[in-house]
Protein backbone atom coordinates (compact mmCIF):
# COMPACT_ATOMS: atom_id res chain seq x y z
CA UNK A 1 0.00 0.00 0.00
CA UNK A 2 3.39 2.22 1.19
CA UNK A 3 4.72 1.68 -2.50
CA UNK A 4 1.69 2.04 -4.51
CA UNK A 5 1.01 5.36 -2.34
CA UNK A 6 4.65 7.02 -2.84
CA UNK A 7 4.36 5.86 -6.65
CA UNK A 8 0.61 7.81 -7.38
CA UNK A 9 2.17 10.90 -6.12
CA UNK A 10 5.05 11.57 -8.31
CA UNK A 11 3.07 9.68 -11.37
CA UNK A 12 -0.36 12.04 -10.65
CA UNK A 13 2.39 15.66 -10.83
CA UNK A 14 3.77 14.15 -13.67
CA UNK A 15 0.66 13.51 -15.51
CA UNK A 16 -0.99 17.15 -14.03
CA UNK A 17 2.55 18.85 -15.49
CA UNK A 18 2.55 16.66 -18.98
CA UNK A 19 -1.35 17.60 -19.79
CA UNK A 20 -0.81 21.04 -18.32
CA UNK A 21 1.85 21.44 -20.60
CA UNK A 22 0.69 19.80 -23.47
CA UNK A 23 -2.84 21.44 -23.51
CA UNK A 24 -2.07 25.16 -22.08
CA UNK A 25 -4.03 23.94 -18.63
CA UNK A 26 -4.91 22.05 -15.73
CA UNK A 27 -6.82 19.58 -17.67
CA UNK A 28 -7.90 16.57 -15.95
CA UNK A 29 -7.09 12.91 -17.72
CA UNK A 30 -10.51 11.79 -16.31
CA UNK A 31 -12.19 14.45 -17.82
CA UNK A 32 -10.82 13.79 -21.27
CA UNK A 33 -11.37 10.63 -21.63
CA UNK A 34 -14.82 10.82 -20.37
CA UNK A 35 -15.55 13.77 -23.17
CA UNK A 36 -13.41 11.25 -25.68
CA UNK A 37 -15.98 8.50 -25.14
CA UNK A 38 -18.82 10.44 -24.84
CA UNK A 39 -18.36 11.73 -28.40
CA UNK A 40 -18.25 8.38 -29.59
CA UNK A 41 -21.09 7.71 -27.99
CA UNK A 42 -20.25 4.31 -25.97
CA UNK A 43 -19.80 4.10 -22.03
CA UNK A 44 -16.40 4.26 -20.57
CA UNK A 45 -15.32 1.16 -19.39
CA UNK A 46 -15.51 1.06 -16.05
CA UNK A 47 -11.89 0.24 -13.90
CA UNK A 48 -11.36 -1.31 -10.33
CA UNK A 49 -10.65 1.12 -8.01
CA UNK A 50 -6.45 -0.11 -7.69
CA UNK A 51 -3.96 2.54 -8.99
CA UNK A 52 -2.98 2.81 -12.59
CA UNK A 53 1.14 1.26 -12.75
CA UNK A 54 3.39 3.74 -13.95
CA UNK A 55 4.01 2.32 -17.39
CA UNK A 56 0.12 2.58 -18.25
CA UNK A 57 0.00 6.19 -16.85
CA UNK A 58 3.09 7.11 -19.08
CA UNK A 59 1.42 5.62 -21.99
CA UNK A 60 -1.67 7.26 -21.89
CA UNK A 61 -0.56 10.64 -21.32
CA UNK A 62 1.57 10.50 -24.06
CA UNK A 63 -1.19 9.39 -26.05
CA UNK A 64 -2.73 12.42 -24.79
CA UNK A 65 -0.38 14.43 -25.65
CA UNK A 66 0.02 13.39 -29.38
CA UNK A 67 -3.38 14.36 -30.11
CA UNK A 68 -2.97 17.91 -28.26
CA UNK A 69 0.21 17.73 -30.00
CA UNK A 70 -1.62 17.35 -33.43
CA UNK A 71 -4.47 19.78 -32.50
CA UNK A 72 -1.98 22.66 -31.41
CA UNK A 73 0.06 22.23 -34.93
CA UNK A 74 -3.39 23.02 -36.81
CA UNK A 75 -4.27 25.66 -35.00
CA UNK A 76 -0.67 27.01 -35.34
CA UNK A 77 -1.23 26.80 -39.18
CA UNK A 78 -4.60 28.37 -39.00
CA UNK A 79 -3.01 31.47 -36.89
CA UNK A 80 -0.32 31.72 -39.58
CA UNK A 81 -2.85 31.51 -42.31
CA UNK A 82 -4.72 34.38 -40.79
CA UNK A 83 -1.73 36.63 -39.24
CA UNK A 84 -1.66 38.85 -42.20
CA UNK A 85 -5.25 39.76 -42.39
CA UNK A 86 -4.97 40.15 -38.67
CA UNK A 87 -2.17 43.16 -39.07
CA UNK A 88 -3.86 44.26 -42.15
CA UNK A 89 -6.87 45.10 -39.91
CA UNK A 90 -4.72 46.08 -36.81
CA UNK A 91 -3.13 48.60 -39.43
CA UNK A 92 -6.40 49.82 -40.50
CA UNK A 93 -7.36 50.24 -36.59
CA UNK A 94 -4.40 52.32 -35.55
CA UNK A 95 -5.24 54.54 -39.04
CA UNK A 96 -8.52 55.27 -38.18
CA UNK A 97 -7.56 56.00 -34.86
CA UNK A 98 -5.20 58.17 -35.50
CA UNK A 99 -6.52 60.38 -38.31
CA UNK A 100 -8.53 63.15 -38.48
CA UNK A 101 -9.34 63.69 -42.14
CA UNK A 102 -11.57 62.48 -44.61
CA UNK A 103 -12.28 63.26 -48.12
CA UNK A 104 -14.93 65.41 -48.39
CA UNK A 105 -16.15 68.97 -49.77
CA UNK A 106 -17.45 72.31 -48.42
CA UNK A 107 -20.53 72.97 -47.26
CA UNK A 108 -21.37 75.73 -49.57
CA UNK A 109 -19.67 74.21 -52.50
CA UNK A 110 -22.62 72.66 -54.54
CA UNK A 111 -21.33 69.15 -54.86
CA UNK A 112 -21.46 68.80 -51.07
CA UNK A 113 -25.13 68.37 -51.56
CA UNK A 114 -25.48 70.69 -48.39
CA UNK A 115 -29.24 72.02 -48.49
CA UNK A 116 -30.07 73.12 -44.96
CA UNK A 117 -30.03 76.96 -45.14
CA UNK A 118 -32.14 77.49 -42.13
CA UNK A 119 -29.81 79.48 -40.43
CA UNK A 120 -28.93 81.76 -43.09
CA UNK A 121 -33.03 82.37 -43.95
CA UNK A 122 -33.30 83.25 -40.45
CA UNK A 123 -30.46 86.05 -40.78
CA UNK A 124 -32.32 87.48 -43.73
CA UNK A 125 -35.33 87.73 -41.77
CA UNK A 126 -33.66 89.32 -39.04
CA UNK A 127 -31.30 91.58 -41.28
CA UNK A 128 -34.69 92.09 -43.16
CA UNK A 129 -36.61 93.35 -39.64
CA UNK A 130 -33.78 95.52 -38.58
CA UNK A 131 -33.63 97.53 -42.03
CA UNK A 132 -36.97 98.09 -42.48
CA UNK A 133 -37.15 99.03 -38.72
CA UNK A 134 -34.67 101.84 -39.48
CA UNK A 135 -36.64 103.04 -42.75
CA UNK A 136 -40.03 103.15 -40.50
CA UNK A 137 -38.17 104.87 -37.70
CA UNK A 138 -36.48 107.31 -40.84
CA UNK A 139 -39.96 107.80 -41.93
CA UNK A 140 -41.83 108.84 -38.63
CA UNK A 141 -39.10 110.95 -37.65
CA UNK A 142 -39.38 113.10 -41.28
CA UNK A 143 -43.09 112.71 -41.54
CA UNK A 144 -45.08 112.03 -38.59
CA UNK A 145 -48.04 109.44 -38.26
CA UNK A 146 -49.74 110.13 -41.56
CA UNK A 147 -52.36 106.74 -40.28
CA UNK A 148 -55.64 108.05 -40.55
CA UNK A 149 -58.78 105.21 -40.67
CA UNK A 150 -61.15 108.29 -41.83
CA UNK A 151 -59.49 109.15 -44.77
CA UNK A 152 -59.89 105.37 -46.03
CA UNK A 153 -63.66 105.76 -46.00
CA UNK A 154 -62.86 109.11 -48.86
CA UNK A 155 -60.84 106.10 -51.12
CA UNK A 156 -64.33 104.67 -51.71
CA UNK A 157 -67.19 107.55 -50.94
CA UNK A 158 -66.64 110.96 -51.72
CA UNK A 159 -70.08 111.68 -50.72
CA UNK A 160 -71.93 109.66 -48.06
CA UNK A 161 -75.12 109.63 -49.06
CA UNK A 162 -74.23 108.32 -52.86
CA UNK A 163 -72.17 104.87 -53.54
CA UNK A 164 -72.02 104.48 -57.17
CA UNK A 165 -69.89 101.79 -56.83
CA UNK A 166 -72.36 99.57 -54.73
CA UNK A 167 -74.78 100.20 -56.86
CA UNK A 168 -72.72 99.25 -59.86
CA UNK A 169 -71.88 95.76 -58.23
CA UNK A 170 -75.40 95.45 -57.02
CA UNK A 171 -76.12 95.44 -60.75
CA UNK A 172 -74.33 92.40 -61.75
CA UNK A 173 -77.04 90.17 -60.25
CA UNK A 174 -78.86 91.00 -64.28
CA UNK A 175 -76.12 89.22 -65.62
CA UNK A 176 -76.41 86.42 -63.61
CA UNK A 177 -79.87 85.89 -63.60
CA UNK A 178 -79.61 86.34 -68.06
CA UNK A 179 -76.99 83.68 -67.92
CA UNK A 180 -79.20 81.53 -66.11
CA UNK A 181 -82.16 82.03 -67.58
CA UNK A 182 -80.42 81.14 -70.84
CA UNK A 183 -79.02 78.08 -70.02
CA UNK A 184 -82.92 77.59 -68.97
CA UNK A 185 -84.52 77.83 -72.30
CA UNK A 186 -81.42 76.25 -73.87
CA UNK A 187 -81.96 72.97 -71.40
CA UNK A 188 -85.49 72.49 -72.33
CA UNK A 189 -85.09 73.25 -76.00
CA UNK A 190 -86.93 76.90 -76.50
CA UNK A 191 -84.30 78.35 -78.20
CA UNK A 192 -81.56 77.17 -80.67
CA UNK A 193 -77.89 76.79 -79.98
CA UNK A 194 -77.09 79.25 -82.54
CA UNK A 195 -79.84 82.34 -80.53
CA UNK A 196 -78.38 81.20 -77.09
CA UNK A 197 -74.62 81.28 -77.83
CA UNK A 198 -75.51 84.78 -79.29
CA UNK A 199 -77.00 85.44 -76.26
CA UNK A 200 -74.44 84.53 -73.95
CA UNK A 201 -72.01 86.53 -76.26
CA UNK A 202 -73.71 89.81 -75.84
CA UNK A 203 -74.03 89.22 -72.23
CA UNK A 204 -70.35 88.75 -71.88
CA UNK A 205 -69.36 91.61 -73.74
CA UNK A 206 -71.94 93.60 -71.67
CA UNK A 207 -70.44 92.86 -68.37
CA UNK A 208 -67.12 94.25 -69.77
CA UNK A 209 -68.86 97.70 -71.47
CA UNK A 210 -71.04 98.21 -69.04
CA UNK A 211 -69.09 98.94 -65.57
CA UNK A 212 -66.81 100.45 -67.61
CA UNK A 213 -68.85 103.05 -69.38
CA UNK A 214 -70.45 103.86 -65.83
CA UNK A 215 -66.70 104.49 -64.17
CA UNK A 216 -65.78 106.77 -67.07
CA UNK A 217 -69.48 108.62 -66.84
CA UNK A 218 -70.47 109.18 -63.52
CA UNK A 219 -68.11 111.61 -61.52
CA UNK A 220 -68.75 110.77 -58.20
CA UNK A 221 -66.77 107.14 -58.59
CA UNK A 222 -63.89 107.07 -56.67
CA UNK A 223 -60.43 105.16 -58.18
CA UNK A 224 -60.58 102.67 -55.49
CA UNK A 225 -64.30 102.46 -56.22
CA UNK A 226 -64.05 101.58 -59.33
CA UNK A 227 -61.18 99.06 -59.29
CA UNK A 228 -63.09 97.56 -56.61
CA UNK A 229 -66.11 97.41 -59.52
CA UNK A 230 -64.71 96.24 -61.75
CA UNK A 231 -62.71 93.85 -60.30
CA UNK A 232 -66.17 92.12 -58.88
CA UNK A 233 -67.11 92.45 -63.08
CA UNK A 234 -63.79 90.58 -64.15
CA UNK A 235 -64.27 88.11 -61.69
CA UNK A 236 -68.51 87.34 -62.59
CA UNK A 237 -67.50 87.38 -66.64
CA UNK A 238 -64.55 84.53 -65.98
CA UNK A 239 -67.34 82.87 -63.72
CA UNK A 240 -70.00 83.17 -66.28
CA UNK A 241 -68.18 81.88 -69.40
CA UNK A 242 -67.47 79.02 -67.54
CA UNK A 243 -70.72 78.56 -66.39
CA UNK A 244 -72.06 78.73 -70.26
CA UNK A 245 -69.16 76.37 -71.52
CA UNK A 246 -69.39 73.99 -68.64
CA UNK A 247 -73.62 73.22 -69.57
CA UNK A 248 -72.19 73.72 -72.75
CA UNK A 249 -70.06 70.47 -72.70
CA UNK A 250 -73.03 68.89 -70.41
CA UNK A 251 -75.70 69.67 -73.38
CA UNK A 252 -73.51 67.79 -76.12
CA UNK A 253 -72.78 64.51 -73.89
CA UNK A 254 -76.57 64.13 -73.13
CA UNK A 255 -77.28 64.92 -76.91
CA UNK A 256 -74.84 62.12 -77.68
CA UNK A 257 -76.45 59.69 -74.93
CA UNK A 258 -79.92 60.71 -76.06
CA UNK A 259 -80.79 57.62 -77.85
CA UNK A 260 -80.51 55.23 -74.72
CA UNK A 261 -81.52 57.49 -72.15
CA UNK A 262 -84.93 58.54 -70.95
CA UNK A 263 -85.79 62.12 -70.21
CA UNK A 264 -85.80 60.91 -66.57
CA UNK A 265 -81.76 61.63 -66.54
CA UNK A 266 -82.80 64.96 -66.59
CA UNK A 267 -81.85 65.58 -62.20
CA UNK A 268 -82.45 62.75 -60.00
CA UNK A 269 -81.22 64.05 -56.87
CA UNK A 270 -79.44 62.05 -54.48
CA UNK A 271 -78.85 62.61 -51.22
CA UNK A 272 -75.23 62.16 -50.32
CA UNK A 273 -74.37 62.41 -46.44
CA UNK A 274 -70.93 64.36 -46.20
CA UNK A 275 -70.12 64.20 -42.41
CA UNK A 276 -72.39 66.86 -40.79
CA UNK A 277 -74.00 68.04 -43.74
CA UNK A 278 -75.92 66.91 -46.39
CA UNK A 279 -75.35 67.64 -49.64
CA UNK A 280 -77.18 66.68 -53.09
CA UNK A 281 -75.53 65.11 -55.84
CA UNK A 282 -77.17 66.55 -58.84
CA UNK A 283 -76.65 65.61 -62.68
CA UNK A 284 -77.49 68.00 -65.62
CA UNK A 285 -80.05 70.51 -66.08
CA UNK A 286 -80.65 69.69 -62.40
CA UNK A 287 -77.65 71.89 -62.05
CA UNK A 288 -79.87 75.37 -63.22
CA UNK A 289 -80.92 76.94 -60.30
CA UNK A 290 -80.64 79.96 -58.29
CA UNK A 291 -79.26 78.45 -55.32
CA UNK A 292 -76.36 76.37 -57.59
CA UNK A 293 -75.73 79.78 -59.54
CA UNK A 294 -75.28 81.55 -56.34
CA UNK A 295 -73.42 79.43 -54.67
CA UNK A 296 -70.96 79.19 -57.82
CA UNK A 297 -70.83 83.09 -57.69
CA UNK A 298 -69.36 83.37 -53.91
CA UNK A 299 -67.73 80.43 -54.47
CA UNK A 300 -63.79 80.80 -54.41
CA UNK A 301 -63.21 79.58 -57.87
CA UNK A 302 -63.45 80.45 -61.56
CA UNK A 303 -64.22 77.20 -63.12
CA UNK A 304 -67.99 75.89 -62.64
CA UNK A 305 -68.76 72.00 -62.13
CA UNK A 306 -71.91 70.31 -61.40
CA UNK A 307 -70.72 69.09 -58.35
CA UNK A 308 -68.13 70.52 -56.20
CA UNK A 309 -65.78 69.17 -53.47
CA UNK A 310 -67.74 69.89 -50.36
CA UNK A 311 -65.96 70.21 -46.57
CA UNK A 312 -67.60 67.98 -44.01
CA UNK A 313 -68.13 70.84 -41.27
CA UNK A 314 -67.68 75.00 -40.56
CA UNK A 315 -64.55 74.77 -38.55
CA UNK A 316 -65.54 77.89 -35.96
CA UNK A 317 -61.80 78.24 -34.35
CA UNK A 318 -59.76 78.42 -38.38
CA UNK A 319 -62.99 80.86 -39.44
CA UNK A 320 -62.26 83.23 -36.21
CA UNK A 321 -58.29 82.88 -37.24
CA UNK A 322 -58.52 83.63 -40.64
CA UNK A 323 -60.91 86.68 -39.67
CA UNK A 324 -58.79 88.10 -37.30
CA UNK A 325 -55.89 87.56 -40.16
CA UNK A 326 -58.41 89.76 -42.69
CA UNK A 327 -58.75 92.53 -40.17
CA UNK A 328 -55.10 92.31 -39.04
CA UNK A 329 -53.88 92.73 -42.54
CA UNK A 330 -56.28 95.12 -43.89
CA UNK A 331 -54.76 97.66 -41.67
CA UNK A 332 -51.70 96.91 -42.28
CA UNK A 333 -52.07 97.89 -45.78
CA UNK A 334 -54.11 100.39 -45.36
CA UNK A 335 -50.97 101.78 -42.37
CA UNK A 336 -48.04 100.94 -44.89
CA UNK A 337 -49.64 102.51 -47.81
CA UNK A 338 -50.70 106.07 -46.58
CA UNK A 339 -47.21 105.97 -44.15
CA UNK A 340 -44.73 104.95 -46.54
CA UNK A 341 -46.40 104.70 -50.02
CA UNK A 342 -47.65 108.41 -50.47
CA UNK A 343 -44.68 110.10 -48.78
CA UNK A 344 -42.44 108.46 -51.50
CA UNK A 345 -44.37 108.95 -54.66
CA UNK A 346 -45.10 112.65 -53.44
CA UNK A 347 -41.07 113.25 -53.53
CA UNK A 348 -40.72 111.46 -56.78
CA UNK A 349 -42.51 113.86 -58.67
CA UNK A 350 -40.12 116.22 -59.15
CA UNK A 351 -37.12 114.27 -60.38
CA UNK A 352 -39.73 112.77 -63.36
CA UNK A 353 -41.01 116.29 -63.95
CA UNK A 354 -37.30 117.06 -64.62
CA UNK A 355 -35.94 114.06 -66.34
CA UNK A 356 -32.93 113.10 -64.17
CA UNK A 357 -32.99 110.00 -65.05
CA UNK A 358 -30.63 109.21 -61.83
CA UNK A 359 -32.61 110.07 -59.77
CA UNK A 360 -35.65 108.65 -61.36
CA UNK A 361 -34.15 105.19 -60.82
CA UNK A 362 -33.42 106.01 -57.49
CA UNK A 363 -36.83 106.75 -56.56
CA UNK A 364 -37.91 103.64 -58.57
CA UNK A 365 -35.92 101.70 -56.34
CA UNK A 366 -36.96 103.66 -53.23
CA UNK A 367 -40.75 102.95 -54.62
CA UNK A 368 -39.91 99.05 -55.75
CA UNK A 369 -39.53 97.78 -52.08
CA UNK A 370 -42.22 99.28 -49.95
CA UNK A 371 -44.86 97.95 -53.32
CA UNK A 372 -42.98 94.81 -53.09
CA UNK A 373 -43.75 94.14 -49.62
CA UNK A 374 -47.50 95.51 -49.80
CA UNK A 375 -47.83 93.11 -52.44
CA UNK A 376 -46.84 90.05 -50.48
CA UNK A 377 -49.08 90.89 -47.58
CA UNK A 378 -51.50 91.37 -50.21
CA UNK A 379 -50.76 87.83 -51.84
CA UNK A 380 -51.17 86.62 -48.60
CA UNK A 381 -54.31 88.61 -47.33
CA UNK A 382 -56.31 87.60 -50.12
CA UNK A 383 -55.46 84.25 -51.58
CA UNK A 384 -54.85 82.47 -47.94
CA UNK A 385 -56.85 84.56 -45.43
CA UNK A 386 -59.76 85.44 -47.29
CA UNK A 387 -60.49 83.13 -49.67
CA UNK A 388 -59.99 80.63 -46.75
CA UNK A 389 -62.50 82.24 -44.84
CA UNK A 390 -65.00 82.52 -48.14
CA UNK A 391 -64.24 78.83 -48.34
CA UNK A 392 -64.68 77.68 -44.74
CA UNK A 393 -67.92 79.47 -44.51
CA UNK A 394 -69.62 77.91 -48.42
CA UNK A 395 -67.94 74.71 -47.41
CA UNK A 396 -66.08 74.63 -50.79
CA UNK A 397 -63.24 71.81 -50.25
CA UNK A 398 -60.73 72.84 -52.91
CA UNK A 399 -58.58 74.95 -50.97
CA UNK A 400 -55.53 75.33 -53.69
CA UNK A 401 -55.88 78.77 -54.23
CA UNK A 402 -51.63 78.67 -54.83
CA UNK A 403 -48.66 76.46 -55.05
CA UNK A 404 -45.15 77.51 -54.15
CA UNK A 405 -44.41 80.34 -56.39
CA UNK A 406 -41.56 81.44 -54.22
CA UNK A 407 -39.72 78.66 -55.59
CA UNK A 408 -40.30 79.30 -59.60
CA UNK A 409 -37.32 78.73 -62.02
CA UNK A 410 -38.74 80.09 -64.75
CA UNK A 411 -41.41 82.77 -65.56
CA UNK A 412 -43.73 80.43 -66.71
CA UNK A 413 -43.71 78.33 -63.58
CA UNK A 414 -44.73 81.42 -61.22
CA UNK A 415 -47.57 82.62 -63.48
CA UNK A 416 -49.05 78.82 -63.43
CA UNK A 417 -48.38 78.69 -59.89
CA UNK A 418 -49.54 82.17 -57.61
CA UNK A 419 -52.87 82.58 -58.94
CA UNK A 420 -54.58 78.83 -58.85
CA UNK A 421 -57.95 80.02 -60.00
CA UNK A 422 -56.91 82.05 -63.24
CA UNK A 423 -54.67 79.55 -64.12
CA UNK A 424 -57.29 76.88 -63.95
CA UNK A 425 -59.35 78.71 -65.97
CA UNK A 426 -57.00 79.53 -68.71
CA UNK A 427 -56.24 76.37 -68.63
CA UNK A 428 -59.40 75.07 -69.16
CA UNK A 429 -61.53 77.11 -71.26
CA UNK A 430 -58.54 79.05 -73.53
CA UNK A 431 -54.97 77.52 -73.64
CA UNK A 432 -56.25 73.56 -74.19
CA UNK A 433 -59.23 74.66 -76.28
CA UNK A 434 -56.81 76.46 -78.43
CA UNK A 435 -54.22 73.34 -78.77
CA UNK A 436 -57.02 71.08 -79.47
CA UNK A 437 -57.86 73.36 -82.37
CA UNK A 438 -54.38 72.88 -83.67
CA UNK A 439 -52.32 76.43 -82.77
CA UNK A 440 -49.15 76.22 -81.89
CA UNK A 441 -48.33 76.02 -77.71
CA UNK A 442 -46.15 79.33 -77.88
CA UNK A 443 -49.01 80.58 -79.45
CA UNK A 444 -51.31 79.63 -77.46
CA UNK A 445 -48.94 80.89 -74.26
CA UNK A 446 -48.51 84.23 -76.24
CA UNK A 447 -52.11 84.74 -76.32
CA UNK A 448 -53.28 83.82 -72.75
CA UNK A 449 -50.98 86.19 -71.48
CA UNK A 450 -52.09 88.78 -74.59
CA UNK A 451 -55.48 88.36 -72.23
CA UNK A 452 -53.63 88.49 -69.26
CA UNK A 453 -52.53 91.72 -70.32
CA UNK A 454 -56.08 93.30 -71.47
CA UNK A 455 -57.76 92.37 -67.92
CA UNK A 456 -54.66 93.94 -66.26
CA UNK A 457 -54.87 97.11 -68.20
CA UNK A 458 -58.63 97.55 -67.87
CA UNK A 459 -58.44 96.80 -63.90
CA UNK A 460 -55.80 99.63 -64.01
CA UNK A 461 -56.50 102.66 -66.80
CA UNK A 462 -60.57 102.32 -66.48
CA UNK A 463 -60.83 103.34 -62.91
CA UNK A 464 -57.98 106.07 -62.81
CA UNK A 465 -59.53 107.25 -66.16
CA UNK A 466 -56.01 107.53 -68.63
CA UNK A 467 -54.61 105.37 -70.83
CA UNK A 468 -50.81 104.91 -71.04
CA UNK A 469 -50.66 100.99 -71.45
CA UNK A 470 -48.24 100.52 -68.53
CA UNK A 471 -49.91 97.37 -67.77
CA UNK A 472 -50.53 96.02 -71.00
CA UNK A 473 -46.59 96.40 -72.01
CA UNK A 474 -45.11 94.97 -68.41
CA UNK A 475 -47.60 91.80 -69.01
CA UNK A 476 -46.85 91.12 -72.53
CA UNK A 477 -42.71 91.96 -71.70
CA UNK A 478 -43.36 88.89 -69.81
CA UNK A 479 -43.47 86.59 -73.24
CA UNK A 480 -39.15 87.44 -73.75
CA UNK A 481 -38.68 87.53 -69.89
CA UNK A 482 -39.69 83.47 -69.74
CA UNK A 483 -38.27 83.04 -73.28
CA UNK A 484 -34.91 83.86 -72.11
CA UNK A 485 -35.23 82.81 -68.16
CA UNK A 486 -36.29 79.51 -69.63
CA UNK A 487 -33.77 79.69 -72.36
CA UNK A 488 -29.94 80.80 -70.03
CA UNK A 489 -30.81 80.99 -66.69
CA UNK A 490 -31.60 77.38 -64.63
CA UNK A 491 -31.67 77.05 -61.12
CA UNK A 492 -31.14 79.63 -58.52
CA UNK A 493 -30.22 81.83 -61.08
CA UNK A 494 -33.88 81.29 -62.49
CA UNK A 495 -35.02 82.03 -59.06
CA UNK A 496 -33.25 85.14 -58.41
CA UNK A 497 -34.50 86.18 -62.03
CA UNK A 498 -38.17 85.98 -61.31
CA UNK A 499 -37.67 87.48 -57.98
CA UNK A 500 -36.40 90.46 -59.48
CA UNK A 501 -38.82 91.08 -61.79
CA UNK A 502 -41.40 90.91 -59.47
CA UNK A 503 -39.73 93.51 -57.52
CA UNK A 504 -38.56 96.11 -60.04
CA UNK A 505 -40.72 94.51 -63.00
CA UNK A 506 -44.63 94.64 -62.57
CA UNK A 507 -45.17 96.39 -59.76
CA UNK A 508 -42.91 99.50 -61.57
CA UNK A 509 -45.75 99.50 -63.95
CA UNK A 510 -48.27 99.88 -61.31
CA UNK A 511 -45.90 102.27 -60.12
CA UNK A 512 -45.93 104.70 -62.45
CA UNK A 513 -49.70 105.20 -63.09
CA UNK A 514 -49.94 106.17 -59.74
CA UNK A 515 -47.49 108.29 -60.32
CA UNK A 516 -49.03 109.59 -63.40
CA UNK A 517 -52.02 110.13 -61.76
CA UNK A 518 -50.13 112.27 -58.57
CA UNK A 519 -49.16 114.17 -61.54
CA UNK A 520 -52.11 114.57 -63.56
CA UNK A 521 -54.57 115.69 -60.35
CA UNK A 522 -51.94 117.09 -58.10
CA UNK A 523 -48.69 118.40 -59.87
CA UNK A 524 -50.02 121.97 -59.92
CA UNK A 525 -50.45 122.18 -55.81
CA UNK A 526 -46.86 120.50 -55.10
Amino acid sequence: MSDRAEMRGPVTRRRRTTISGGGGGAVNVKQANGSKWHDTGEKPPQYPAKAKTEDEVYRHASTNSGKMGREMGMSGQQQLTHSPRKQRSAAEDINERLSCHVLQESLLSSASGYSNYRGILNWCVVMLVLSNARLFLENIIKYGILVDPIQVVSLFLKDPYSWPAACLIITSNVFILAALYTERRLAVGTISKTTGLILHIFNLISMLIFPSATVLTVTSITPVGGVLSLAVYTVLFLKLYSYQDTNRWCREIRQAKAKRLTRSYSCPSVAQSNGSAVHSHVSYPGNLTHRDMYYFVFAPTLCYQLNFPRSPRIRKRFLMRRLFEMLFFMQLLVGLIQQWMVPTIQNSMKPFQEMDFSRMVERLLKLAVPNHLIWLIFFYWFFHSSMNFVAELLQFGDREFYRDWWNSESVTYFWANWNIPVHKWCLRHFYKPMLRKGVNKFLAQTAVFLVSAFFHEYLVSVPLKMFRLWAFMGMMAQVPLAWFVGRFLNGNYGNAAVWISLIIGQPVAVLMYVHDYYVIHYGSTT
